[in-house]
């Protein structure tokens, strides 16, 4: 068993409506945005909870070196490969709430690509002494990856959808998102380094803002959500059009992200 395994953190935060509200036009949605005393809306909660590291403690890749809660497998490449969110309770705008982050699993493994790292990750929100978030979070660490590399398989997604939302993000909203979300991550806003660091082919599309716009698909077609749970299987990049799709099956909603020609970027479930 890993020695991090069990490694617990916990980091507290007033829900500022204004930084919901900025989301909200960010989206280009229409309406009243949120305000104080309104719920939270669904996977929301990835714009609080910032993690502000000092500039000597960032790593190349503009996250936070790591070593001190997850790991430092020597693996300089992160992915978020994926997760399951589910709403136990509402989370109230301008309430404080504290987020409780424990590292339940750590696997490494070689593949065709070299050596692998995966960290799971359980995040627990609470607010006024109740559990309203309880999510998972998987993440891959791997070997640098870059230009003229091997090239990566890309599934295709399927085209049996009931309900579509076309949607392109272009390189304002990816750099207006990474603010919001205090993500420094440079693939999503430093072209150079996604193709010369890591093999992209120009800036990536952020999986927790795909899974907004799937969550809000969802919410519209269900009157609401309990659950939802995804996977990333292939990048999507700004500018790119994108099919964000759904289909009921089996009492819940399948989903996906199609991007050109066909690639699956993204596949989840939610109900």
């Amino acid at each position: 068993m890993h020695e991090s395994i069990g490694r617990t953190r916990t980091s507290e935060d007033r829900l500022d409506p204004a930084r919901a509200e900025v989301l909200h036009r960010v989206l280009g949605r229409t309406g009243a945005p949120p305000a104080a005393g309104d719920s939270l809306p669904d996977f929301w909660h990835h714009i609080y909870f910032w993690e502000a590291a000092r500039p000597e403690m960032l790593g190349k890749d503009g996250h936070p070196k790591r070593g001190s809660f997850i790991p430092d497998f020597g693996l300089p490449q992160r992915m978020w490969a994926g997760g399951h969110y589910r709403k136990e309770s509402p989370l109230v705008l301008g309430e404080p709430a504290a987020k409780t982050s424990t590292i339940k699993n750590v696997v490494q493994k070689s593949g065709r690509s070299g050596e692998l790292a995966f960290v799971e990750i359980a995040h627990e929100i609470r607010q006024a002494g109740r559990l309203a978030v309880s999510e998972i979070q998987n993440l891959v660490f791997r070997e640098d990856s870059r230009a003229g590399g091997p090239v990566r398989e890309q599934p295709s997604a399927p085209v049996d959808e009931t309900r579509s939302e076309r949607t392109a993000f272009d390189p304002v909203i990816l750099f207006r998102f990474s603010a919001l979300t205090f993500n420094g991550h440079r693939i999503h806003y430093d072209s150079d380094y996604c193709r010369e660091e890591e093999g992209y082919q120009g800036l990536v599309v952020h999986g927790p803002l795909q899974s907004v716009r799937l969550v809000g698909l969802a919410v519209a077609m269900l009157g609401g959500l309990q659950e939802y749970a995804y996977r990333g299987t292939a990048p999507l990049f700004a500018g790119e059009a994108a099919e964000f799709c759904a289909k009921e099956k089996d009492g819940r909603l399948e989903l996906w992200v199609r991007g050109p020609g066909g690639r699956l970027c993204m596949t989840g479930t939610a109900k």
